[in-house]
């Protein structure tokens, strides 16, 4: 049987480190290759930051070298000039009427051209102002930035909850958690990210949303989806303004966007701006080791930021805010949540209080099973099965405990993420052909998916 706590192989050239699933929080190791972990944009109180604040100093700019007077050259100017003070002089006495003549001829010429550049100047600024107009009427239906910011006022809220941890002396410390969401119905359901209330759920702590203008409700949490990282409150309050849900399928790389939320827990209603970046990335947070489809954008988002809304340019959510890279010298890059992903999970759980059609396996996996416990043992590399849950699919179609699972329906699984994967991709109801090893050979069995149900809190 194995034993995930017994001591691995003596001589192994592999570390500790390089057998775990995170590098100090910010790396994943799968099959040997790094895969980079983003972080959730969750709220760090500013006094808790040990990190002193950079500053940019531009270079100083070098003094200017005065250069020595060259004497003769200036001694040789001044000559010129007074030469010609001279000749001005004298030209003067002999000459004062024709200069005369002439610079009465030169006044009367600039007049008339002061005239006719007068009549044009209309006709160059009606120019200078009708190009942006027409170029304006050909978005019709956007709205200004400051036009969404006042929408965003009566659709954005604040969450906050209150965790209590053991500090380092063994004392009990409560400290406040603070994300964004945003009003999906007129009756009081709000959207916002699992990770901002997950651990409230699970402590049965309070939720509380915080409205615009400073109103506070007590909130239910209608129910959570980790996989995809969206849950949905419940505050008892009618006639709100429910923000519009827009299209995000329609959305294109270049498209304008608004973030807004309550960045740092602190500076509530913040609005910034960017643009789609990219779409359909692949992305692990440090909340969830599964990638969770999300598009890039440049619109700043912090801690706090998390569950708050993106708008497109006409005033409809098309995202989620959801992460952001762990690593400080990253600018500009931001990812949220597709609406239309998020919309579907939000109708699931307003209905049943779950996403519905999910498949169970109905097994415990040993995530410390690897390639190395396989070479060790003479096994083949796959997903340990630790337990099997009694009336589980799994149990009827015979998977017993100590098997190795080592293919899903022809797609080959080599550890535990691999599984989880393999059955994220299907639905309740499907039935699939598992390749599993036991006692030294391999059988395949059909399973037939249960629905999974979320755990009773």
């Amino acid at each position: 049987m194995f034993d995930p706590e017994e001591e691995f192989m003596p001589g192994s050239e592999k570390t500790q480190s390089e057998q775990t699933d995170r590098i100090n929080g910010e790396y994943h190791y799968k099959n040997g290759y790094s895969q980079r972990i983003y972080s959730d944009a969750h709220y760090v109180r500013a006094d808790e930051s040990t990190t002193p604040p950079r500053y940019y100093t531009p270079p100083q700019k070098p003094e200017k070298e005065e250069r020595p007077a060259k004497t003769r050259r200036g001694a040789s100017l001044g000559a010129v000039i007074a030469s010609c003070l001279v000749c001005a002089i004298l030209g003067s006495v002999g000459g004062g009427a024709l200069v005369g003549s002439v610079l009465t001829k030169r006044v009367d010429t600039l007049e008339e051209n002061v005239t006719t550049l007068s009549e044009r100047q209309p006709i160059l600024q009606q120019t200078t102002v009708t190009a942006p107009a027409a170029t304006t009427t050909a978005y019709t239906g956007e709205l200004t930035a400051g036009d969404i910011y006042d929408m965003a006022c009566q659709q954005v809220v604040g969450v906050s909850t209150s965790v209590t941890y053991t500090n380092f002396f063994g004392m009990p410390v409560s400290a406040a958690v603070s994300g964004s969401g945003f009003i999906i119905t007129s009756d009081g359901y709000i959207m916002t990210n699992c990770h901002v209330v997950e651990d409230a759920y699970k402590r049965d702590l309070d939720v509380d949303v915080i409205l615009h203008d400073g109103t506070r409700y007590s909130a239910q949490i209608v129910g959570l989806e980790p996989d995809n990282d969206i849950a949905i409150l419940k505050i008892d309050a009618t006639g709100l303004n429910a923000a519009t849900l827009g299209n995000s399928d329609t959305m294109r790389v270049g498209d304008s966007v608004y973030a807004v939320g309550n960045p740092l827990g602190e500076l509530d209603f913040s609005m910034t701006s960017g643009h789609v970046s990219a779409k359909d990335r692949r992305i692990v947070t440090d909340a969830h080791n599964e990638a969770i489809a999300m598009f890039q954008f440049d619109a700043a988002i912090n801690s706090g930021n998390s569950g708050g809304p993106v708008y497109n340019a006409r005033g409809e959510v098309v995202g989620v805010a959801t992460a952001k890279p762990a690593a400080s010298s990253v600018e500009g890059i931001s990812f949220a949540i597709p609406i239309n992903d998020a919309a579907v999970i939000a109708k699931d759980i307003m209905t049943t209080g779950y996403v519905t059609g999910k498949a169970w396996l109905g097994v415990t996996v040993n995530s410390k099973y690897n390639e190395m416990y396989a070479q060790y043992y003479g096994w083949p590399v796959g997903a340990y099965i630790d337990d099997v849950t009694e009336g589980s699919c799994a149990e009827a179609a015979g998977i017993e405990s100590g098997d190795i699972i080592t293919k899903v329906d022809g797609e080959e699984i080599t550890s535990y993420d691999d599984l989880r994967a393999a059955i994220k991709h299907h639905s309740a109801g499907q039935t699939v052909e598992v390749e599993l090893y036991r006692a030294d050979e391999s059988r395949t069995v059909s399973v037939t998916f249960d629905e999974e149900r979320p755990a009773a809190n």
